[in-house]
Formats: structure tokens, sequence, C-alpha cells
């Protein structure tokens, strides 16, 4: 007697890649490669920067779904790369949903990673990784952030769990690198010196030469349960809020001024 094979349960594979080129003083668009639920959508812009949309159109993320994104910013180019919508990972039967992002970004450079936020769900389990290799005279800014739970639906989804792991690089050199792992132990999501009952939190990290000045630009913006430091050309903030709605009055003022463009992309305004 031969054993029933376990259901296979249909999983979301998703793979985009663009790069770019300067052309006339614009930033335009070399290659795009979309395959799978990763789509890339480029809207008009009036400055001279290229601005991204990156789209899952699986509608979310379950464990076993897997996506990859590929960015390279061509020298002395401006990449703004945000997302059509907040991220959603529902419940899993035991994988991990898998989201790994690789960015290459070329002398003189300037890219902006800024994803709007992630949501776990109850039972979600993320394991995400963030690789940045940066050339000399290139600069970076970068935001993720996590809700947990449904806030409408009082969710503290406590079963969640996160992986999500940093790494960037300058000129071939590690530069900065941090590991999140969130489970749901009470002393994590409670602890003074970690969550502290927050439900929503985020990192944004600017490197560049002129961190130092970045900071004193932003200090006043500092707000609730946020903080700032300042390490060589390292600019790196945290913040916490009881909902997303909260972290985001005290994120979205700070993505403006960091931003290349100085703005918030257009799909972040409420």
């Amino acid at each position: 007697m031969t054993a029933l094979a376990l259901p296979r349960h249909q999983r979301a594979r998703g793979t985009g890649r663009i790069t770019t080129h300067l052309r006339d003083g614009r930033t335009r668009l070399s290659t795009l490669f979309q395959e799978g639920c990763a789509k890339i959508r480029l809207p008009h812009t009036h400055d001279a920067g290229l601005q991204a949309v990156l789209i899952n159109t699986a509608g979310g993320l379950t464990g076993g779904d897997e996506v990859n994104w590929q960015v390279d910013a061509a020298p002395g180019s401006r990449l703004v790369l945000t997302t059509q919508a907040c991220e959603r990972v529902y419940r899993s039967l035991g994988d991990d949903a898998t989201v790994r992002t690789r960015i290459e970004v070329g002398a003189g450079a300037h890219l902006d990673w800024l994803p709007q936020e992630t949501i776990l769900f109850e039972g979600a389990r993320l394991n995400r990784g963030l690789e940045v290799d940066l050339a000399p005279d290139a600069s970076f800014f970068a935001i993720e952030a996590i809700l947990l739970g449904r806030e409408a639906m009082g969710e503290a989804a406590r079963g969640a769990r996160l992986v999500d792991n940093w790494r960037i690089r300058r000129n071939g050199r590690l530069l900065h690198a941090e590991a999140t792992r969130l489970g749901g132990a009470d002393l994590e999501r409670d602890g003074i010196s970690l969550l502290a009952g927050a439900n929503a939190f985020a990192t944004l990290l600017h490197v560049g030469a002129d961190a130092e000045r970045r900071l004193d630009r932003i200090r006043p913006l500092l707000c609730g349960q946020s903080s700032a430091s300042v390490i060589g050309e390292r600019l790196v903030i945290r913040a916490m809020a009881p909902s997303g709605l909260a972290l985001r009055r005290i994120i979205t003022p700070i993505i403006a001024h960091l931003s290349g463009a100085g703005a918030l992309p257009r799909l972040w305004h409420l």
C-alpha cells in the first residue's frame, strides 16, 4: 500500500528586474523584466529621476511564496522604488514567505528604497533579505516598516514570525548589517528595551557623506517613540508606535526630508 501524497498547494512566484542609464541629464529605463506575480510600473514624474512601482499581483504573501527584486541604478542616476500598496503576509501552513531584494547603485547615483508598510497577519511567516552594493560617491535611503496585525480587528498577530536581514556594502566592503528576528515571545513584544507593546515599528537608513547634516535637519521631526544616530556615513532612525497610522505620522515627514526627490512618492499619500 502506498501512502497518499499530501496535497501540493499553489504558491506565488515572481521575479522583477530593472536597470537604468543616464541620458541628457535624465534617468532612463534600460531593462525591464517581470515574471510571475512580480510586476513593475513606471509612473510619469516631472523631475529628472525615475520612479518604479513594484507590484505583487498575488494580492499578498503566504507560506511558500517567493518574490525576487533586482535593481541596478546607473552611475549618476536617480531612482525611487516604492510599492503600489502595503504588502500583506497571511497565515502560513508552515513554510516561510520569502522576499529577496538585490540593489546596485552606481558611482554618484542615488536610490530611494521606499516600500509601503508590511502587514503581518496572525500566523504569518516572513523571511526577507535586502542586499545593497554602493559604488564610491553613491548614496542610498531605505525604509522598512512593519505592522503587527489588523488594527481595525484588534489583532496583535502574536503568532507572526519575521526574519529580516540587511547587508549594505560600499565598493564591496560591508558598511551596515542588521538582523531582525521577531517571534511571539512576551519579552520581545512587551519588553521595555524591545517593542514595549508597540504594534508598529520602522527602520530608516540613510547612507551618504552628508549623514551628520541630515541628522541636524530631521532632529526637529523626531517625535513619539523615535530616535536617530549617526556613525560615519550612516544615519539610522528607529520608530515605534501603537498603530500603523501613528507610525505614519512619525515617519512620513522624515521620508520627505531624506528622500532624493525631497517628497513622498505619490502612492504613499492616504
